[in-house]
This record gives C-alpha cells, structure tokens and sequence, in this order.
C-alpha cells in the first residue's frame, strides 16, 4: 500500500502539478478504484489537497515534511547569505544543487532582476552532465556514479550540449583541477553557467554553487573568482 502511495505521489511533475483522478491512476499504472482510495487518503493526511475544479495537487503537509530534509533545509540556511551576496553583487541567476544517485537535485535557486531565463526550479532534477553544478558534483562524485551517468545515453538540451562520454570524462578532469566547471549553453541556447564546490569541514564536496548569466556578457575566467569565493563562505559555514 505504501508503495502504490508514492507511486500516486511520484505521478505529479513541473508538467503536471495537478491532475483529474483518472490522469494520476493513469500515471500512476493503477486502477481507478485503489487510485481513487489513496488520493482520498493522502487528502486526509493533508499530502494531497483537491481543488474546487476536482483536480488533485501536492498538499502543504507534504510540502512541511520534505522542508525537514537536512541536507536540504540545514544547507539552505547556512548557505543563504553567501547566496543572496553573489545575487546582489551581479544582479544575475545564483543556484544551489546537492547530488542524489545521478541525479542533480536544486534546493536553492535566486533569480536576479533581468537575468536569462533558466529552466531549473528548486526542488528540480536535472542530469548531472549539463549543467554546471551537475558536472561538478559529478567530476567529485565516486567513479561507479561517474560511469553509471556516462554509461546511458547523454541527454542533448541544445546543439552545444556535450553527449560524447571521452569529451564527458576530460570535461570532469578540468573541473577537478581548475576548480571550476563550466557549462555554456548546454542547458539553454543562450545560458552560461559557472559553478564550483562546496566542501564540508572534512573536505567532501556536499553541494555546488553556479552563476548563470546570459552567454556573451561575462567572461567564465571572470565569473569563477566570485562563485569560488561563495563556495569556500557556504563551506566554512558548514564547518
């Protein structure tokens, strides 16, 4: 029961935040009936609410429980200011992201006035090979991650976006000994993201910080001293 539970919970996305009961027993391959029984039960619970129209919607209770999540909340708080500080000195998008598995996982995002559209959401998932804190995360995850996100196939954003593993792996070396990643326009046609790790008191990278700016308007060599100083602030303050 618990299992079908989160798989009506896993059925809600960015591109479906709400959903009919037929929509989510669809999405969530079970019958209308259990579908139907769940939703009325996570309704309760308050993880589910159901709206005037009778679509079903993640609920606040939910929204209250994953908020406790440490390496969400706790890193959040601590790194916030460092955040806000790079916002307010470049006017430009600021993200922080954790790895789980080979994923990408974003728990802070501040969009700075004017800045370039990015798609990345808090609470997002993104692959690992795009984005700028993805490959740093990745370039200092264990190697058994490193190949299972090389092993499949590369998701392609945009004509710049890398998929060739070799080119993958040399990319992961730099980032390990600049310091730095780099990932211009392979999100977006007109994003370039810098991004650099955040390092615990024992020295394990926990986290990665990015600025995303609109590609042309910044040098990446530019940019690197600043998100590499936020990185070194987020780590002593988790130290």
């Amino acid at each position: 029961m618990l299992a079908r539970g989160l798989r009506l919970l896993g059925a809600f996305s960015a591109e479906h935040p709400a959903q009919t009961l037929s929509e989510l027993a669809r999405r969530a391959d079970l019958p209308v009936s259990t579908a139907h029984r769940l939703a009325g039960e996570l309704v309760g619970w308050g993880a589910l609410e159901r709206g005037d129209d009778g679509r079903f919607r993640v609920g606040l209770r939910l929204w209250e429980v994953a908020a406790l999540a440490p390496r969400g909340s706790a890193l959040r708080e601590r790194a916030l200011p460092f955040l806000e500080d790079l916002s307010q000195i470049t006017r430009e998008n600021v993200q922080l992201a954790v790895r789980e598995g080979v994923e990408v996982v974003f728990v802070e995002r501040i969009a700075g006035s004017g800045a370039v559209p990015v798609l990345t959401r808090v609470g997002g998932r993104f692959a690992p090979t795009a984005t700028g804190v993805g490959l740093v995360l990745l370039a200092h995850a264990p190697a058994e991650v490193q190949e299972e996100a090389l092993a499949g196939p590369v998701e392609r954003y945009t004509p710049h976006t890398v998929t060739d593993p070799r080119t993958l792996r040399g990319m992961l070396a730099d980032v390990r000994s600049n310091g730095f990643a780099v990932s211009d326009r392979q999100v977006t046609d007109d994003a370039l993201s810098v991004a650099a790790p955040v390092h615990d008191g024992r020295g394990a990278v926990v986290a990665a910080v990015s600025l995303v700016v609109r590609h042309g308007s910044a040098s990446p060599l530019a940019l690197a001293p600043l998100v590499r100083t936020s990185a070194r602030a987020i780590g002593r303050a988790l130290g």
